[in-house]
């Protein structure tokens, strides 16, 4: 990479290090999302989760995986998702319909020395990031597995200006198609496989003639539930989860020649769960362990969950 097209790519960092945007011409989707119960989707009922997310990285590597020695600093930003999904009582193609929206703000901030060039880069910015909007999304209940798969868009709702260095946004629209499986290994659904992937198209960001090119993502995990009490009202969930992630189109404008990024990350997350009150609090930590042409570091994720269940169930029989 020469020094010019360094500079472009930490240009491009400080127009777009948001929620949706990290380093070179990432995709919208910010891995952490999902981990263990990828397929579940809550009772019938409101739902609402707040996810806190936190990505940090000191490291720029090359479309090797090798660190590019010349380019210093660090870039990181905290996302905090306010998510509110309606699921109905009443079944839909023998499963359930949940659509649901995220409302987001960002918080971020990237500070980078090229050496050599005497140029410094610094930016940061917080505020409204971008929308994710799932309007179709339904999930379904097997004996050993659940499943959900649907469609969503990203509204680029955030703050943008093309070589601003407060962004908060894209600034532009995105289209995904996802899907979540968990599947349970043993009879009593304590221990479980999970995968959650998603494939993004972009549209043109506003104002700079630049297309990211599309994405597909793998996030996945092994849990095992343990109970804390006899009539199993408190349980704690423990696993391991990761994400892959690889551009899987060539990007469109100013960055067309840019070499094709992945990321790939290891780590665990812990739950604990009250099932009949519908609360659930996790806390996530993963690891990037190989990156090429972007930033290769680390994810924070913590928060919870809780549904109003409707109908409101009926109490134990005593």
């Amino acid at each position: 990479m020469k020094v010019r097209d360094a500079i472009l790519v930490l240009a491009c960092l400080v127009v777009g290090y948001a929620s949706p945007l990290r380093a070179q011409q990432k995709g919208q989707w910010v891995p952490g999302q999902y981990g263990l119960n990828a397929g579940v989707i809550p009772d019938p009922g409101f739902t609402y989760v707040n996810l806190a997310l936190n990505y940090s990285s000191s490291q720029l590597n090359d479309s090797s995986g090798n660190r590019r020695p010349n380019i210093t600093g660090t870039y990181s930003f905290w996302l905090d998702e306010n998510i509110f999904m309606y699921v109905p009582k009443h079944k839909f193609l023998g499963g359930y319909f949940a659509p649901y929206v995220s409302v987001n703000v960002a918080n971020g901030s990237l500070v980078a020395d090229i050496a050599g060039t005497n140029l410094g880069l610094n930016g940061g910015g917080w505020g409204l990031s971008d929308t994710f909007v799932a309007p179709v999304n339904l999930g379904w209940h097997f004996k050993r597995a659940d499943i959900n798969a649907g469609y969503a868009f990203v509204a680029p709702t955030g703050r943008f200006t093309p070589l601003a260095n407060n962004n908060t946004g894209s600034g532009y629209w995105g289209n995904n198609f996802t899907s979540g499986t968990t599947y349970y290994i043993t009879k009593n659904k304590g221990t479980s496989a999970n995968l959650f992937t998603d494939w993004e198209f972009h549209g043109k960001k506003n104002g700079i003639d630049i297309t990211p090119g599309q994405a597909f993502t793998m996030e996945w995990g092994l849990g095992q539930i343990l109970p804390l009490k006899k009539d199993f009202s408190r349980l704690l969930q423990v696993g391991v989860i990761g994400y892959d992630q690889w551009q899987v189109s060539k990007n469109q404008g100013l960055t067309k020649p840019f070499p094709f990024y992945s990321s790939h990350a290891i780590g665990f997350q812990t739950s604990f769960i009250m099932p009949a009150k519908g609360l659930a609090l996790f806390f996530k930590f993963e690891d990037a362990y190989r990156a090429l042409s972007t930033t290769k570091g680390r994810t924070i994720v913590f928060g919870g969950s809780w549904t109003l269940r409707i109908p409101k169930p009926a109490p134990p029989k005593k």
